[in-house]
């Protein structure tokens, strides 16, 4: 009997996200590669707030292949072992209420700056004034100018620029699930924290759950109010930390004695996880 969309003793609705004993193995045979092993977390219903869950782990560990497990991305799609849910619900694939915005600048070349944010709206039959009404609310939104950029191309655009679309085209949609493999990871530092501020702000008007996978330990206690560390390849959660929410800018945080306590304890995690990796290679 299917035990999917039964809600456990306890709890009034379904999670946002499970993952029951999730396995994912690549390949078959001598040369099979598991990613991710016996994987089990349940991200709850905040109605009004939403979550923000940042992914911490030694690289190759499987951060990326949980993010597009939620998707329902291929090939990391389906799991090997295991369920990951959605509202109760396995995953059979991609759907609107999941929207994901990668490391790489994933903009379309040919189109721009409000007709790539409105690219998502286009392809739900919205009506062109109505799609390019909201998507030059949204270019504002997410920092950009509708006067100056709108009609740019990405080529033109700077890799923060880019990155901005990229989440407004991703916002405009309004899923419930956001999910970002290592947004920033290509920016500057000052761009990155500018970003960071951004996206805090976007996020509690949205009210999303957000899977926030990244390589910044400071990235992750500055964004998250929950943070899964990952072990080695293949990854498990090794460790759950709850962190204090965001209230002022990441320049003024990531400065102050109780967030760097959080970064110290979490890297040497880290780097105990990785010289152990390294001694095995040996």
């Amino acid at each position: 009997m299917s035990t999917a969309g039964i809600v456990p003793e306890g709890r009034e609705s379904p999670a946002v996200v499970e993952f029951r004993n999730v396995t994912k193995t690549f390949g078959e045979g001598p040369g099979a590669f598991t990613a991710i092993r016996d994987v089990n977390f349940a991200v709850e219903d905040r109605p009004g707030h939403g979550e923000f869950i940042a992914i911490l782990g030694p690289s190759g560990c499987g951060k990326s292949t949980v993010l597009r497990l939620i998707a329902g991305l291929t090939p990391q799609h389906p799991p090997t072992r295991g369920s990951v849910l959605v509202d109760g619900s396995p995953v059979s694939g991609p759907g609107p209420d999941r929207g994901m915005v990668f490391q790489d600048y994933t903009s379309f070349d040919h189109r721009t700056v409000l007709h790539n944010v409105a690219f998502g709206l286009e392809c739900l039959g919205i009506g062109a004034r109505q799609r390019e009404e909201r998507a030059k609310h949204w270019v504002e939104r997410v920092g950009l100018s509708v006067a100056e950029d709108a009609d740019k191309y990405p080529h033109q655009l700077s890799g923060g620029m880019r990155q901005r679309v990229a989440i407004a085209r991703t916002l405009i949609l309004k899923p419930r699930i956001i999910l970002m493999d290592e947004p920033f990871g290509a920016l500057d530092p000052s761009t990155r924290m500018r970003m960071q501020d951004l996206l805090v702000e976007l996020w509690r008007s949205q009210e999303a759950t957000v899977f926030f996978v990244t390589h910044s330990i400071e990235e992750a206690v500055f964004l998250g109010d929950r943070i899964y560390v990952l072990s080695s390849s293949p990854g498990t959660i090794l460790r759950e930390i709850d962190v204090p929410p965001p209230d002022r800018p990441a320049k003024e945080m990531q400065q102050e004695p109780r967030f760097l306590e959080y970064v110290f304890d979490i890297r040497d995690t880290i780097e105990t996880l990785e010289a152990s990796t390294r001694a095995g290679d040996d």
